[in-house]
């Protein structure tokens, strides 16, 4: 006789979002237990130390937290960008490049014009020219995906190291001193080119334009008809040309929507926190945005919270490696950790795990 499983899964049909979010609470509660296990294990340190050193190292100061604040609107940004195109089943892995070749555009235009127009142009152009940058980096593989059907995901790898190597030729005739092999500080002395303050912050405007992109990508995804193409042509190409949608363009569209908004992340970048251009301008925010837009379901208000979790473990990380010595990796270890237990409580979400109790049939 075959032996029925012990446990039955099933799918479930929803979850309220309260009890979503207590399945997320538990997660993480697990996850910092099994975390506070491995660094005693590992280093022979009391884990509240820890949690407070890394704590600290984000929150710590005034300064800290502005830069945790700075950093973590660099980070949602380009997740604001990649959401349209993953939901959309179109696998954007090129987030690095088009930050790079829209930092690129905002970085010559600082060198060149800057000093020869008004301030409130420039960085107008400087704007638009990134996006555009961006646009154009990904709308390259969108264009040859929709004609040949070509492997997106390769492709827009590729081009990461394509826009490096032309950061690299352009540092060449950029670089300041001579010599350097670096761009440094864009105009330091006159600040052109520079987002100004707002509300007394430096990064006052990066606050702004980044939470307004919050806000028009949920209603845009959410409310629109182009957002609802989306989610039907990342359901079904099949069931969207039924439906009489052009997937071709709808494919195009939306990745010259999610290129031009990694492009204006390299714009903050560039004109708003360093005010240079270098190969590591993207410092890998590309990839780590992949993880933040996709925990959140694509939902940007939810993405504010992961981005904040993201940096301020990186935050974190920084701290525990100058107070204790260690290697920066060992924060790493713990947002590991941390995220493989979040990850795995969206298993609970969608699927019910029950006891198999077998109904006797009535004789």
């Amino acid at each position: 006789m075959n032996k029925e499983p012990v446990l039955r899964m099933s799918k479930r049909e929803s979850m309220s979002p309260g009890k979503m979010l207590m399945v997320y609470a538990i997660a993480l509660l697990m996850a910092l237990v099994v975390c506070a296990g491995v660094i005693f294990l590992l280093v022979r340190m009391n884990p509240i130390d820890v949690y407070k050193a890394i704590f600290d190292g984000a929150l710590g100061s005034k300064r800290r937290i502005w830069i945790t604040i700075r950093d973590t609107l660099v980070l949602l940004c380009i997740a604001i960008g990649l959401a349209p195109a993953f939901k959309m089943r179109f696998w954007n892995i090129g987030a690095e490049g088009q930050i790079l070749i829209g930092g690129m555009v905002s970085a010559a235009m600082m060198i060149y014009i800057a000093d020869k127009l008004p301030q409130p142009l420039v960085l107008i152009l400087m704007f638009a020219g990134s996006a555009v940058g961006g646009m154009v980096w990904g709308l390259i593989p969108t264009w040859f995906k929709a004609k040949w059907k070509t492997n997106e995901t390769l492709f827009t790898l590729m081009l990461n190291y394509v826009a490096m190597q032309i950061v690299t030729y352009c540092i060449i005739y950029w670089e300041n001193p001579k010599g350097s092999n670096t761009v440094g500080i864009i105009n330091q002395q006159t600040r052109a080119g520079w987002l100004p303050k707002l509300f007394g912050n430096d990064y006052g405007w990066n606050l702004v334009i980044v939470l307004l992109l919050v806000v028009l990508m949920y209603i845009y995804l959410k409310y629109s008809k182009q957002g609802y193409e989306v989610a039907v042509v990342g359901e079904s190409e099949r069931t969207a040309r039924y439906a009489g949608i052009s997937v071709k363009r709808v494919l195009l569209r939306t990745m010259g929507i999610s290129g031009a908004i990694c492009g204006i992340a390299g714009f903050i970048i560039v004109s708003g926190c360093s005010h240079t251009i270098s190969t590591a301008t993207a410092g890998g925010r590309g990839f780590t945005a992949i993880i933040v837009a996709w925990m959140s379901k694509f939902n940007t208000f939810v993405m504010i919270a992961v981005a904040f979790g993201m940096t301020f473990m990186e935050k974190g990380a920084i701290q525990i490696a100058s107070q204790y010595g260690l290697n920066e990796n060992a924060s790493d270890v713990i947002l590991g950790i941390i995220l493989f237990f979040l990850i795995g409580a969206e298993f609970f979400i969608k699927y019910k795990v029950e006891w198999n109790h077998r109904k006797e049939e009535s004789r």
